[in-house]
């Protein structure tokens, strides 16, 4: 997946002009029983466009640190986020608080917004309104190295 740089945020934005084509199996592949393969169909996929239902909304941005390990989300995957989404309850976000980029799961209650981390060595971030907080963008994908 070919990524363009955005040096003023350190994100990356998806690179829509790529004429890169991966090989794609369309069909899947069996978790379970093997299946016969279907005569091994290959097509091409743009991984840029397929992972992005809003180009002009989307970007990757690189996690440093591990306080989303039990979501799935370790040091340095690669995370697709798209500005579009509306931020609700339950989502992951990229939040900017108080200057800083931080990637954790919003928890709504009554008069109050939480910042949740998904690793117990880390403490939920309690947002007052003395703090300045920007949700950047909801989480949609996940790209880790195996």
């Amino acid at each position: 997946m070919r990524m363009k740089k955005d040096p003023k945020l350190s994100f990356y934005k998806p690179d829509y002009e790529s004429e890169l084509r991966i090989p794609f199996i369309p069909d899947g592949v069996s978790a379970g029983f093997p299946s016969p393969a279907a005569d091994f169909m290959e097509n091409n996929i743009d991984l840029n466009k397929e992972l992005s239902e809003n180009p002009l909304a989307t970007f990757y941005i690189k996690v440093k640190g591990n306080s989303m390990i039990d979501a799935g989300i370790n040091d340095k995957d690669v995370l697709i986020v798209d500005r579009s989404i509306e931020p609700q309850d339950n989502k992951i976000a990229i939040c900017f608080i108080d200057g800083e980029f931080t990637v954790k799961r919003i928890k709504l209650e009554k008069d109050c917004l939480y910042l949740m981390p998904e690793n117990s060595n880390y403490t939920p971030i309690k947002v007052t309104e003395e703090n300045e907080l920007i949700i950047w963008g909801i989480v949609t994908y996940v790209i880790k190295k195996m």
